[in-house]
């Protein structure tokens, strides 16, 4: 007789259907070996903790002994957390994709016995509503198909995993122009919004890299008006409802074009990619509300996302089965904690009102409120100890549910973001906690050179991805450039080379999501697109880049490019999920290496690097090298010495480095921006 075999998984999502009456699966070979000898079709569910109707479908239907009984009777039940098996979800999402559906969490997938596809879903309810049919319906088709109509579903696989082997792992290889980064980047800005920000639609994703792709080309071409479309999103998604005002961190999207009401599951991988976008606009204008953001949501990752020294990965968007109930606010709520301290003021700037802007209550915003943004400096302070006061009284409410995973691509991700801007903006305790996270990381999950994904609770889960060596490898070298730490470099190197022998398309170029030696699945990825994060495809193109510039080896270049080669021909034409490739075939073509020399315990040394953080360049690498220090054979600054006992700066590109300079104006004022320069038809639309 079958039961629930979830009660011994670490995963907190698997674990909140351990009491459930269907008789789950977690997946793996003893899972699609029951399906084979029973003769059974797989129900392979999909969700992750803060998916709010992930826990609908679980409290309507997976709770309920009925339809447990018909999922029991008809299927092999299968549960996966996709944050802990993500390549199983982009495999399965873009098998829904390439079955009519649009994807999503949950995604509710039948398989056959040896895991291909044949119909899908994402939330069914319980009972049919408007254009969606009940579970129970679909139980009932799904079975019927599969037991009576065996060629049907031999046809519809077959179609599938043709398709599926097409778009992962046909050839992709091609050429690219010179124009490439311009034409991209014209062609993502007549994608934007003009008034709100934003990808054009009636819901609202960060989207961080097509945001820096703007940001990018604003640098590159001294354009305006990709700087307008930029700083127009960034200010909508820092002061309209995407964020939270009272404890900080950002929420996943926004469900409208304004971003007032936000989906509020909080995401370590979003936040850390926002806090590295703000940091980059921070150097350039130095906004005081970008500098207030990092702050208040580096703050909320200190304060309620650590697990020991790393990060957890994602908040719950439901408190006591209601989404957003910890983060909203009635008026009398607002009065009562705020009774004497103008809480008119507050009121009028955070747009609170007696009927509320959502489902009766208040989400706060500073865009379009009485008192917007900003207020007098006296103002904004007393606002501030408001969002104090606010904030103790929040704490004693329920909170919602922490996912608290360790994932090591996430907590990559999170260590770079923490290390750019404490080096940005001198906060010392911010790259000390990334130093911190960053050797929890390689304790627990490390075993060598190799990684492994999860950890929670003392048990590590599945082998590493290449998003993990990828971004474990970048955060590695955010750390060296900090630094100097020679250890930091020799690890990353060491994860490339894991990903080199393990991960490595030697036909195609580029690298698989799974290792050689993994569970074979139906179709084994290599992906440039951008999901919850940036691919391993594309952020290993910067770390291939930032060590040849540091080793000076010319195979970490020929590597980059075989891979530039490799999805040279897919990269134009997908060009709005693939944000990141971009950004970072940039750094490929435009690297900017500083190199300092000087002793690091000089003041005048210091002076040379801040003038270098100082600048808004996403293309750098900053090298400080004491007087006595030797550079590797090949490197552009080799033999570079102080100038006249001062120390001294090199700005290098192209293995040409300038002339010594000792005066860090005279370096800042050569790192500005270039003069304004005509994109060919760079118009925004």
């Amino acid at each position: 007789m079958g039961r629930n075999q979830l009660d011994q998984q670490t995963s907190p999502y698997l674990l909140l259907h351990k009491d459930n009456p269907v008789h789950w699966y977690p997946w793996g070979r003893e899972a699609l070996a029951a399906a084979e000898s029973e003769g059974k079709p797989i129900l392979l569910s999909i969700g992750y903790t803060a998916c709010h109707w992930c826990h609908v479908m679980n409290q309507e239907s997976f709770a309920d002994p009925e339809i447990a009984a018909l999922m029991n009777d008809g299927f092999i039940n299968v549960l996966v957390d996709r944050e802990e098996r993500p390549d199983l979800d982009q495999l399965y999402q873009a098998s829904a994709n390439a079955m009519g559906s649009q994807g999503g969490w949950p995604l509710t997938i039948f398989l056959t016995p040896q895991g291909v596809p044949f119909f899908t879903g994402t939330y069914f309810p319980k009972e049919a509503r408007a254009n969606m049919p009940a579970l129970r319906t679909a139980l009932d088709d799904v079975s019927r198909l599969f037991r009576e109509h065996p060629q049907v579903v031999a046809d519809s696989t077959a179609r599938l995993l043709e398709t599926l082997n097409n778009l992962w792992n046909r050839d992709m290889r091609g050429p690219l122009d010179g124009a490439t980064l311009d034409n991209v980047a014209i062609r993502v800005a007549q994608r934007f919004d003009i008034f709100f920000g934003g990808v054009t639609g009636t819901q609202k994703f960060p989207s961080v890299p097509l945001v820096e792709i703007l940001w990018r080309a604003f640098l590159r071409s001294g354009s305006q008006q990709f700087a307008q479309l930029a700083s127009i999103t960034i200010d909508h998604m820092l002061l309209a409802g995407l964020y939270d005002h009272i404890g900080g961190g950002f929420y996943r999207y926004a469900a409208d074009e304004r971003w007032l009401v936000p989906r509020f599951e909080k995401m370590t991988s979003d936040n850390a990619q926002l806090i590295e976008l703000m940091t980059l606009v921070w150097q350039h204008n130095r906004n005081m509300i970008s500098q207030v953001r990092i702050e208040e949501t580096i703050g909320w990752l200190l304060r309620e996302m650590k697990v020991e020294d790393a990060f957890a990965t994602n908040l719950d968007a439901d408190t006591d089965g209601e989404e957003g109930k910890y983060y909203l606010w009635s008026e009398p709520e607002i009065d009562a904690a705020l009774m004497g301290t103008f809480v008119q003021k507050f009121k009028a700037a955070y747009g609170v009102s007696r009927d509320g802007n959502f489902q009766g209550r208040n989400i706060l915003h500073r865009l379009g409120t009485a008192a917007p943004f900003p207020q007098s400096d006296a103002d904004e302070a007393l606002l501030t100890r408001q969002r104090q006061i606010l904030l103790a009284a929040r704490l004693n409410r329920v909170p919602p549910r922490r996912d608290d995973k360790v994932l090591a691509d996430t907590n990559g991700m999170l260590i770079a973001a923490l290390v750019n801007a404490g080096t940005a903006m001198k906060r010392v305790e911010w790259t000390t906690a990334a130093i911190r996270a960053f050797d929890f990381v390689v304790k627990v999950l490390g075993d060598g050179d190799k990684l492994a994904h999860s950890w929670r609770g003392g048990r590590r889960g599945h082998a590493g991805f290449a998003d993990d060596y990828a971004h474990m490898a970048r955060a590695a070298l955010a750390l060296w450039e900090a630094t100097g730490e020679a250890r930091f470099i020799d690890q990353a190197k060491r994860w490339v080379l894991t990903l080199n022998e393990n991960f490595w398309d030697e036909f195609g170029g580029g690298y698989y999501t799974t290792s050689h030696d993994d569970d074979p699945l139906i179709v084994r990825v290599r992906s440039i697109f951008d999901q919850t994060q940036p691919p391993a495809n594309s952020v290993i193109l910067g770390v291939l880049g930032r060590l040849h510039m540091a080793t000076a080896e010319q195979a970490y270049s020929d590597r980059a490019n075989r891979l530039v080669r490799g999805f040279a021909g897919e990269v134009t034409r997908a060009f709005m999920s693939a944000g990141s490739f971009f950004n970072n075939l940039e750094f490929l073509a435009s690297n900017l290496q500083i190199v300092v020399v000087g002793p690091i315990n000089n003041v005048k040394t210091h002076e040379l690097a801040d003038a270098v953080l100082g600048r808004s360049l996403p293309n750098k690498l900053l090298v400080v090298v004491g007087p006595d220090q030797m550079l590797p054979p090949g490197h552009p600054a080799r033999g570079k010495t102080m100038e006249n006992g001062q120390p001294t700066a090199y700005v290098c590109q192209r293995q040409i480095c300038s002339a010594p300079i000792t005066n860090p104006v005279a370096l800042s004022q050569m790192l500005q921006l270039p003069q304004t320069r005509p994109v060919p038809g760079a118009r925004p639309q």
